[in-house]
């Protein structure tokens, strides 16, 4: 009898550190359940992730469909849609892309030297667009430290901190992530100005935890660094894993980093139908 049973193929992709498992789904279904995606994202019995991203065909280069590690969903993720550009890119000898996700439609680009620029769009700054659980200035929220909420597709929660590094990020982001004001929970990041236009960060993401980088915190965390006038438009955040250069331009939001593609393989029938 012939086993019709299939295994799923995958990448193993960082950027900066915030580490993803890719599918490539554009010839076939994934094949992805939420028990698939939380058994994937085991850093022990599984690959182990940040966040996993599917590719599917859609009415342009490509869709993305995005997971958290605890198996929801997510609306935009940065650095994955950096890396799966960089794939993209040099597979088609294109240098410009446009890309579907939940959040809508993104760009991106050859930016030079290995580089990628994705424009995660403009900004969502009002309360509903975000969401928060009611009608308030999204600049000042009011929570202990007085952050700044911002909307890129998915909620954050960005404080302005004396020093980044003495946070104590493990207590407070799950604190902060769960807070009552955040219907849809947040990412939540702490940020020092260290330089003109230079920022420091640190990262906890919904669903994952404290992560190396984030893109779509990255594109926060400088809209709300405009916003309340601590730099300009043009920023470098300096994250746990590396640096991103983040421009709020008139046409969106472009972040601009390094990519690595780790390694590629293949999901044993056995451990998929465990996992399931």
């Amino acid at each position: 009898m012939t086993d019709t049973r299939q295994t799923i193929k995958f990448e193993k992709m960082h950027g900066l550190g915030n580490d993803f498992v890719v599918i490539d789904a554009r010839d076939r279904p994934d094949g992805l359940t939420p028990a698939l995606v939380t058994a994937i994202a085991h850093r022990q019995c599984g690959v182990g992730f940040d966040q996993l991203a599917v590719i599917e065909s859609g009415e342009h280069d490509a869709h993305l469909v995005f997971y958290n590690s605890d198996g929801s969903t997510s609306g935009a993720c940065g650095n994955a849609t950096r890396c799966i550009s960089r794939k993209l890119l040099d597979e088609s000898g294109k240098t410009e892309l446009t890309l579907t996700t939940e959040r809508g439609t993104l760009y991106a680009r050859e930016a030079g030297n290995g580089l990628v620029s994705v424009n995660m769009g403009h900004p969502q700054l009002n309360w509903d667009e975000i969401p928060l659980a009611r009608e308030m200035d999204t600049l000042e929220l009011p929570l202990e430290g007085k952050p700044t909420a911002t909307g890129m597709g998915n909620p954050h929660c960005t404080f302005f901190v004396d020093d980044a590094e003495a946070v104590d990020l493990e207590t407070l982001g799950a604190r902060f992530e769960h807070d009552p004001l955040y219907p849809e929970r947040t990412n939540v990041q702490f940020a020092s100005v260290i330089g003109e236009n230079h920022l420091r960060m640190r990262v906890w993401e919904r669903g994952v935890g404290p992560t190396l980088a984030s893109g779509s915190s990255s594109c926060a965390t400088a809209v709300a660094a405009a916003r309340r006038g601590l730099t300009g438009r043009q920023v470098q955040i300096d994250l746990d894993g590396g640096t991103l250069h983040i421009n709020w331009a008139d046409d969106g939001v472009w972040m601009t980093g390094k990519t690595m593609h780790v390694f590629s393989g293949e999901f044993t029938l056995d451990f998929l139908e465990a996992a399931q």
